[in-house]
């Protein structure tokens, strides 16, 4: 029976596909913690109380990236390249979502709208990466290699997803609604559609490195296109709501570290 418990057990169990999973993974980080570091630097003057938290988001996300090579480390395994297709941040880029790195990169200051564009995407990816920490801490929490990273890793995603729908109301009471609603729509549908397509790339990836029975990736790729068809329909509406959550000021205060990974 396929589950998401059996398949992660399997790239777990495997150097190969875990060294993929976990370069994956440090890859993704390290670029979210460079965007932040970079959007941090260049916050209008009208938005500077905003720097501290969008350099913690990035701190974090950078943290987490060392995670996941320390986590290769223990295993005596050295990152490896990360496929483009697998590669969610840069095809999210491709589409048009979020900044651009490349006017990131000239160091241009930044609107007051590109804060608002960056947060309606943050609050879309982040949703994302909650729920996908929030499945592994309930099959791999208790994990003996694996759990305590995955359960630091789920407790700051959803300090920032917690940071993202705060600071969005904030910015809707202040008027900026209409480009808040519309980037989290195109923000929503664009990231739906990226995700099934790296889903299915690493997928392949993985099913090669474990040498999966075509019927056994054929019904994964069923299932993952099954996934997309239900949020392309409706599940993405989840991913542009806005609610105060229970935790103010995720992000106030410095970044937590991880000595015992780093």
């Amino acid at each position: 029976m396929l589950s998401a418990r059996s398949l992660f057990q399997e790239i777990v169990d495997n150097d190969d596909a875990f060294q993929l999973f976990c370069s994956i993974a440090a890859s993704g980080e390290t670029q979210g913690g460079w965007e932040n570091a970079r959007i941090a630097a260049l916050v209008p003057d009208s938005m500077r109380d905003m720097a501290p938290k969008i350099a913690r988001h990035g701190a974090d996300e950078d943290k987490h990236g060392r995670i996941f090579n320390a986590l290769l480390r223990r295993r005596g395994l050295p990152p490896v390249p990360v496929p483009p297709e697998t590669d969610y941040t840069m095809l999210l880029e491709r589409r048009g979502i979020g900044l651009p790195h490349a006017k990131l990169r000239r160091g241009d200051p930044l609107t007051e709208r590109d804060i608002v564009v960056y947060l309606a995407h943050s609050r879309v990816t982040e949703q994302r990466a909650a729920d996908q920490m929030d499945m592994l801490v309930t099959h791999f929490g208790e994990h003996p290699e694996l759990g305590r990273a995955i359960r630091l890793i789920s407790k700051d995603e959803d300090n920032h997803l917690a940071y993202c729908h705060e600071e969005l109301l904030r910015l809707n009471r202040a008027g900026h609604g209409r480009t808040i609603a519309a980037v989290l729509r195109e923000s929503a549908l664009a990231e739906i559609a990226i995700h099934r397509d790296v889903s299915l790339a690493v997928m392949a990836h993985m099913g090669r490195l474990l040498h999966w029975p075509r019927a056994k990736s054929a019904a994964l790729a069923t299932g993952i296109r099954g996934m997309y068809a239900y949020e392309r329909l409706a599940g993405w509406h989840r991913m542009v709501s806005l609610e105060m959550p229970e935790r103010r000021d995720a992000l106030g205060g410095p970044a937590t570290t991880a000595p015992e990974f780093a």
